[in-house]
């Protein structure tokens, strides 16, 4: 089964700014839709929230709390996707993760990336 490795987390000010990075260890063009997960501090895998996703078409969908802030994008020739944050806010504090936005095309979650912004 394939694996996730993301990166690119960090602790930064509010405001700032972070490009997260997922790398695919299979290809990810299978899967139509790619997206990025978020854990915030406190909660369980089942509350994990999915603030972005992509599809092979290039149709970006987003959660209204990122909405103008989060960019995503994906690479499918070097199975990769991305995840551009600005204007980072303390809520936005979270283990980031990715992997398919529909559950029945998931594979194994990755150890994520943890995002920490202060105020």
């Amino acid at each position: 089964q394939g694996q996730l490795v993301e990166s690119g987390g960090a602790l930064v000010q509010a405001g700032g700014s972070l490009r997260l990075t997922c790398a695919a260890t299979e290809s990810i063009s299978r899967i139509n839709n790619m997206g990025w997960y978020r854990q915030a501090p406190g909660a369980t895998e089942k509350q994990r929230e999915l603030v972005a996703h992509i599809s092979n078409g290039g149709n970006e969908v987003y959660v209204d709390s990122v909405k103008g802030r989060f960019t995503v994008s994906r690479d499918n020739s070097k199975n990769m996707v991305y995840l551009q944050m600005n204007n980072l806010k303390p809520e936005d504090t979270a283990v980031y993760y990715c992997n398919a936005a529909a559950a029945r095309y998931r594979v194994p979650w990755g150890q994520g990336t943890q995002v920490t912004v202060s105020s």
